[in-house]
């Protein structure tokens, strides 16, 4: 309890809000680019404060912010359904005790995490909280913080699973060439015009590197678990919103489950006219993950006012991504417009090499993700970085974007700001998964790591 403790201090007084993170990371960047680009003047300071503006308002950022909305919003809606309620029910029977728990809630996150990230973290927060209720009301003993952190693990494979923001933007056509429009490469060096999921997410080695997570994480998890000592739960009964009282006029069709239906089905219909050719190619795009889910989503809920209730619901989670995105995006505007990209990129290039690359790209990702907690806010400022630095030294573009969706997800074990979502639905407190949870971080950091070495 001492470390737990320790560890809960030393981020009280180092880590401040997310929001005052991306303040002092913008203040930061505009020193940074003052006193380490061109002229030191006022002329100077007003250049990348315009820089820093255009930025925050650039439409194609703001777009890929709220495609990014859309994941965490339609994942947390199709979880909040009855179909996958009934699902998270059916699982938690094989609750017998804090290790089957944990092996159970560890493994199904995981699996729905790679599929999608905003899916993943509350179908865990979810799972976690019915096992912690079924526990309850049977006289089960277990150690509900462990659950809690078996929960939270699919937030350590999201960024190499299919929502990927890193893997997913880098298949767009054409974009591999807007992240390195103001790079210095060489005019003989041949930019990609897009990298597709078959070759990053869907690659064998990927696959490999995921299916070893898989197995290995529930299995420590499991084996901890069975030396951990029960803890008292005291949780309500987790409720769905509902409605009972009589329909009038229009507001049958709110709840008509054939118009709720005959639109998802459409939904789907499009979706697979449009990117039913890239599914089959494995090159899956922000795009069609969001309207996939949007189609089911309205399927499962079998009516408007179910869907909406559960949107209002998922909503509540968007506000940091809503407000910090554009505040990444004008960090992004100031490094690109003075050069600092260029500058860093030249620094990583003299310092490894082809097989160092991957290794320092990873371990930069983890750092930077404790200060920028966002997959896609990351990609955004340090994507033109590693691309280029790859290019410069030969480096495959596959693995380099994998470095530092491994690098960025792996440290979400011991950043505390996607865990809210599951904080909030379990009722635990940051300080109790903890331990556990920087525990996974280390063992997932050396699957990570041999993997990026063999393949």
């Amino acid at each position: 309890m001492s470390f737990t403790k320790s560890i809960e201090t030393l981020f009280k007084k180092i880590l401040p809000s997310p929001f005052t993170i991306a303040v002092l990371l913008t203040l930061l960047t505009i020193v940074l680019a003052f006193f380490g680009t061109s002229s030191k003047n006022e002329q100077h300071l007003i250049d990348i404060l315009i820089y820093w503006e255009k930025g925050i308002w650039n439409s194609k950022l703001l777009t890929f912010a709220f495609q990014m909305i859309l994941i965490l919003v339609l994942g947390h809606v199709l979880v909040l359904s009855k179909p996958v309620n009934l699902l998270i029910s059916k699982l938690v029977v094989y609750t017998k005790c804090t290790s089957t728990a944990v092996l159970m809630v560890s493994f199904t996150t995981i699996l729905v995490a790679f599929f999608n990230w905003g899916l993943g973290l509350i179908f865990g927060a979810i799972l976690a909280r019915k096992v912690g209720e079924y526990a309850q009301e049977n006289s089960i003993p277990i150690n509900y913080p462990i659950v809690g952190a078996a929960g939270y693990v699919g937030l350590m494979v999201w960024h190499a699973g299919i929502s990927g923001s890193a893997p997913l933007d880098a298949a767009g056509a054409g974009r591999i060439q807007e992240l390195l429009a103001n790079s210095s490469l060489s005019n003989n060096i041949n930019i990609p015009l897009q990298i597709t999921t078959s070759n990053t997410i869907f690659s064998y080695w990927n696959l490999i590197i995921f299916g070893t997570i898989l197995i290995v994480i529930p299995l420590f998890l499991y084996a901890i678990g069975k030396r951990t000592t029960p803890t008292k739960t005291h949780l309500p009964t987790y409720q769905f919103n509902t409605s009972s009282k009589a329909l009038i006029g229009a507001e049958k069709l709110d709840h008509s489950k054939v118009l709720a239906w005959l639109f998802g089905a459409l939904t789907l219909f499009v979706f697979a006219i449009k990117y039913g050719k890239e599914v089959l190619e494995l090159n899956i795009t922000l795009n069609a993950i969001n309207f996939l889910m949007l189609g089911l989503a309205l399927i499962f809920h079998s009516s408007f006012f179910s869907f909406i209730k559960a949107l209002e619901e998922a909503i509540k989670g968007t506000s940091g991504i809503l407000i910090q995105f554009p505040l990444y995006f004008g960090i992004m505007g100031i490094m690109t417009s003075t050069g600092m990209v260029n500058n860093i990129s030249d620094f990583f290039v003299s310092i490894a090499t082809e097989t160092t690359l991957p290794i320092f790209t990873f371990f930069s990702a983890c750092l930077v993700n404790i200060f920028v907690p966002s997959g896609g806010g990351q990609w955004v400022i340090q994507g033109p970085i590693i691309l280029e630095s790859a290019l410069k030294l030969g480096v495959t573009l596959p693995k380099t974007i994998m470095a530092l969706a491994y690098g960025d997800q792996i440290t979400n074990m011991l950043q505390p700001f996607w865990a809210l979502p599951l904080l909030g639905i379990t009722k635990l407190k940051a300080r109790e998964i903890l331990p556990y949870t920087i525990l996974l971080m280390l063992v997932g950091s050396v699957i990570y790591i041999l993997g990026l070495l063999i393949f």
